[in-house]
């Protein structure tokens, strides 16, 4: 399926339907429109079950709430860094004014993202390297606000806005933790307090069906897409969501959504939509900020929520093994760096790889409580300089204890390898990860 096929006979004809008729029953949708529709659909609606989810946990507006270095229950925890979450409201008269203190020799980064899980902005040393510290505003674009000169403005397009900020543990993970609790965010003026949308809740695992197109009208309205050329996907949506009033059509997207939206996610996964695959790994055609690509930013944020830029990181993801089969916990895995190709030549910062399971996008549970390898884990190279890790539910033989990852006995699982300020090959998108060994 290519992400900007979209047909217009469905969209066209229900508009004007609707225009000559008013009240008139909607046509029925064509397959393609719906399967296109639903899966564009599903971007928004993944990042309000998120902050759904979030405000119920007691969340608050504009303020940031610190995670604990460690703390495993939720998908892809970020294991490598302590990180801190928010949502953010501004408006016309009013910005989130962000304090950001004196980081050295270490990673950081605070993350804006808008409804759809777009990033759109960072603020760290690359973006501001004359002022990478200090107060920061981050205001709607064309905001009539004023601000202390010493503070540096940040526009961005939305409302409401979804914040990361992270700090590398690096070797003192105690230095980490006393910076990421400097960081904070409060609001400047009276910002009114958005309404969290109340739209389909739904576990990843069980994916939603027609009962998505019900909150349509609520996710694209609360939300604007700031990508060009989505009108069209955007009328076929909204048309969709209308036709479904009719029982028998609304049975009839049901079943295309079960049949065929929902098993072209799947097997779209593995590539990430157009993404180029070699040696088992997978790496996104972009990643953070999507223009036309609808369908690969449904993919990230059903396999990984809130991903940077990839100027901030560069992802890769493995999902099978060298003989095409799904990653799991009843194998054992070698992937082995020669001296040359050492994973730390590529990233400014540092580098990880973490496992997680297949459905749930969750940590693999194990005795040593290990869930991911970095270039700060206790590693053991090779005589000649190389390095190999290991996955598998016991030690392999002669596999040093400090590269292993325990993968449990039938649990089925990705990887995902994270350069942090790549640069070299990984920069050019030149080098990819060598090939997983089975044992």
């Amino acid at each position: 399926m290519k992400a900007h096929v979209l047909t217009l006979s469905f969209v066209l004809s229900a508009l004007l339907a609707a225009a000559a008729h008013g009240q008139a029953k909607a046509p029925v949708p064509n397959d393609q429109d719906v399967s296109d529709s639903y899966i564009y659909l599903l971007s928004r609606l993944l990042v309000l079950n998120q902050e759904q989810a979030d405000f119920s946990n007691g969340f608050q507006w504009n303020q940031l709430v610190h995670r604990k270095v460690g703390e495993v229950d939720w998908p892809n925890p970020n294991l490598d860094v302590a990180y801190s979450e928010a949502w953010v409201a501004i408006d016309e008269k009013s910005c989130a004014l962000v304090t950001v203190p004196k980081v050295k020799d270490r990673y950081y980064t605070v993350q804006f993202l808008n409804g759809w899980g777009e990033t759109l902005a960072n603020i760290n040393e690359r973006v501001y390297p004359k002022r990478p510290d200090g107060e920061f505003a981050v205001c709607l674009k064309g905001a009539v606000v004023q601000l202390p000169a010493t503070t540096q403005r940040v526009d961005v397009s939305a409302k409401v806005l979804r914040v990361l900020s992270r700090v590398e543990l690096g070797a003192t993970p105690d230095e980490a933790v006393a910076l990421q609790k400097k960081f904070s965010i409060r609001a400047s003026g009276h910002p009114a307090a958005p309404e969290v949308p109340k739209t389909v809740r739904f576990d990843i695992e069980k994916l939603p069906g027609v009962e998505a197109f019900d909150s349509a009208t609520v996710a694209l309205d609360s939300a604007a897409d700031i990508n060009p050329g989505m009108e069209r996907l955007q009328a076929s949506t909204r048309a969709v969501a209308e036709a479904i009033k009719d029982a028998s059509v609304r049975q009839h997207v049901d079943q295309v959504i079960r049949q065929q939206a929902i098993p072209a996610i799947y097997k779209a996964s593995p590539t990430l939509g157009d993404g180029t695959v070699k040696d088992g790994w997978a790496l996104p055609t972009t990643i953070g900020v999507y223009g036309s690509n609808w369908l690969l930013r449904t993919l990230v944020n059903l396999g990984g929520i809130w991903a940077n830029s990839y100027q901030e990181v560069i992802y890769y993801k493995a999902f099978i093994d060298p003989a095409g089969k799904p990653l799991n916990g009843d194998h054992s895995y070698a992937l082995r760096f020669e001296k040359e190709q050492l994973p730390t030549l590529y990233a400014t910062y540092f580098w990880s790889v973490i496992a997680v399971d297949s459905v749930h996008r969750r940590v693999l549970p194990n005795p040593l409580k290990r869930y991911l390898l970095s270039n700060f884990s206790k590693l053991s190279y090779g005589k000649d300089g190389s390095l190999t890790l290991y996955f598998g539910a016991t030690k392999p033989d002669g596999a040093p204890d400090g590269n292993w990852i325990p993968t449990p006995k039938g649990t089925g699982y990705s990887l995902t390898f994270r350069f942090y300020r790549p640069k070299g090959a990984v920069a050019d998108r030149s080098y990819f990860p060598p090939a997983l060994k089975e044992l």
